[in-house]
């Protein structure tokens, strides 16, 4: 943990009870110094009541003397054993009760247009279980028929750089299984920003366009002379009519 518990809480007792500057207490707190301003003028955070950093065992009492004796020294928050790893907790992703009605779309959405995803990378991104997800894959879901896929970023149970992560790694996974996969699914293993960031990439010719190239680089027939263009026979006129005998 990078700032106290109740930040803004404790930066309104600093604020009320020292004489630390702005920037001291914002960069304690995690805030803007035009924020702790504001608090200062009674601007921000009305009514909200201090907590005390050194009775709440998140600060030294030393620490503000320090720093009120030089306002370049940036204070230490107190180390708290109980914290450790607290930001790391391991378990399915907490979802908010107004929007766990929504995941069994949001599982269907997966399940159908990125089948590459396992049960356990779907259950990260909408915090669902593995029982809920394989119900919904084999369509046993007792609400399956009034389930209608819905994109999990559009209703916020995710972000789309999280659902990328996601896929980038079914990618991984499925290469080093060797496992072969058809254009329409690489397509869907593309993210959104990345298909928009893509050159157009030449498309494979098809017949007639490769019949047409052909005929543009052959050499163009000669039609600079008349015979060859209407295909004249090759012979001489004028010397058959003198052989003719005039009295015929």
């Amino acid at each position: 943990m990078n700032k106290p518990l109740m930040a803004k809480a404790t930066a309104v007792w600093l604020v009320d009870n020292t004489t630390l500057s702005f920037k001291q207490v914002a960069d304690f707190c995690g805030m803007h110094e035009l924020e702790v301003q504001g608090i200062a003028d009674g601007d921000v955070a009305p009514g909200v009541k201090g907590f005390d950093p050194v009775a709440n065992n998140q600060l030294d009492a030393g620490e503000i003397e320090k720093g009120q004796k030089d306002p370049l020294y940036k204070l230490k928050l107190k180390f708290n054993a109980a914290a450790v790893g607290e930001e790391k907790r391991r378990g399915p992703r907490y979802t908010p009760l107004s929007k766990r009605q929504d995941r069994p779309a949001a599982i269907l959405w997966l399940v159908k247009f990125h089948p590459e995803l396992s049960d356990g990378a779907i259950g990260k991104l909408v915090g669902t279980t593995k029982p809920t997800i394989q119900a919904i894959r084999e369509r046993t879901h007792w609400n399956i028929n009034n389930i209608s896929p819905v994109d999990p970023v559009a209703l916020g149970l995710c972000k789309q750089s999280e659902l990328d992560t996601a896929v980038q790694a079914a990618v991984r996974r499925r290469t080093s299984e060797g496992v072969v996969m058809s254009d329409d699914e690489r397509r869907k293993l593309v993210s959104t920003e990345q298909s928009l960031g893509m050159s157009d990439e030449p498309k494979m010719p098809s017949g007639l366009e490769v019949f047409a190239r052909q005929e543009k680089e052959e050499k163009p027939a000669d039609f600079s002379d008349a015979e060859s263009f209407f295909n004249l026979p090759q012979h001489d006129d004028d010397e058959d009519e003198d052989d003719e005998d005039p009295r015929r």
